[in-house]
């Protein structure tokens, strides 16, 4: 995989919303806006709208969009009802939801086919932040819990590696990516207290994970994506050929079939595709 000569393929605009989410799957890829009860369908060939898909009930702040290929289905993150919704991708594109853990963020698909959602455990004065990742089958049964111990805080986005552990993002300044173990600890960590000649991060947000588990991530208010390898002992900036520059990136994805790295803009609300991967 070379990260090392991208370059911009095609930009889907800004419809004067911010891009919250996003994912691709096969010939498609999908794409969720702030305030919208609906998933913007692309044709992956032309990159035009094909159709949209109905979310019913979804509250105003999606952090979580992924697909899984074995079920032919699409998951939502509902940070505002506390919940998931699976849309079927075939047929009549029927939805179904279920309860998680308090404020979900970052969605994921695990090699077991299972969905992984990272939990923020809401913020207020008189409950601390409860931080999890949580595993469910497509059905909603909950397989595994793992709470995130200290070092761990306002995570966004959680990818589960080959070996097992998960490379979690974390929305702060310093923003921090750590890779925590089954058990929630911390096995690795970059941010706060680690230096290189990129500099720090300020507010980690999406990731994606390659074949080979190197690390993509978002360094939003630095406006550029970073690639880490999987100790988080190296670390490099994207070089990104955009004329306006990236607009605070919240969401990747990588499709590595076609060669792609979408890159959604908060700021900008665009996605930026680029192609040579």
């Amino acid at each position: 995989m070379n990260l090392n000569a991208l370059s911009l393929k095609h930009v889907i605009p800004s419809s004067g919303t911010s891009v919250y989410a996003m994912t691709s799957l096969g010939d498609e890829v999908f794409v969720v806006r702030s305030g919208s009860q609906k998933v913007e369908v692309y044709d992956a060939g032309t990159l035009m709208q094909q159709r949209s898909i109905q979310v019913p009930n979804l509250g105003p702040n999606i952090f979580g969009l992924t697909a899984c290929v074995s079920n032919n289905c699409l998951y939502v993150s509902d940070w505002d009802n506390s919940a998931i919704h699976r849309a079927q991708l075939t047929g009549s594109n029927a939805v179904m939801k279920w309860s998680v853990a308090k404020s979900p963020a970052g969605l994921s698909v695990n090699r077991a086919h299972n969905v992984v959602v990272v939990c923020d455990g809401g913020n207020t004065s008189k409950h601390r932040h409860v931080n999890k990742l949580q595993e469910y089958t497509i059905h909603g049964s909950l397989v595994r819990e793992i709470c995130l111990q200290a070092g761990v805080m306002s995570p966004r986005h959680a990818v589960q590696l080959s070996n097992g552990d998960y490379v979690v993002s974390q929305y702060r300044s310093p923003g921090v990516v750590s890779v925590v173990g089954a058990d929630g600890q911390v096995i690795h960590s970059y941010g706060q207290s680690r230096r290189s000649r990129v500099g720090q991060m300020s507010h980690a947000r999406g990731l994606a994970v390659t074949k080979n588990d190197d690390i993509l991530v978002t360094d939003e208010h630095n406006n550029r994506i970073l690639s880490m390898n999987s100790s988080l002992g190296s670390v490099k900036q994207l070089a990104l050929p955009v004329d306006d520059g990236i607009q605070k990136p919240w969401s990747l994805c990588l499709d590595e079939s076609r060669g792609r790295l979408y890159v959604g803009e908060w700021g900008g609300g665009r996605v930026l595709v680029f192609a040579d991967v």
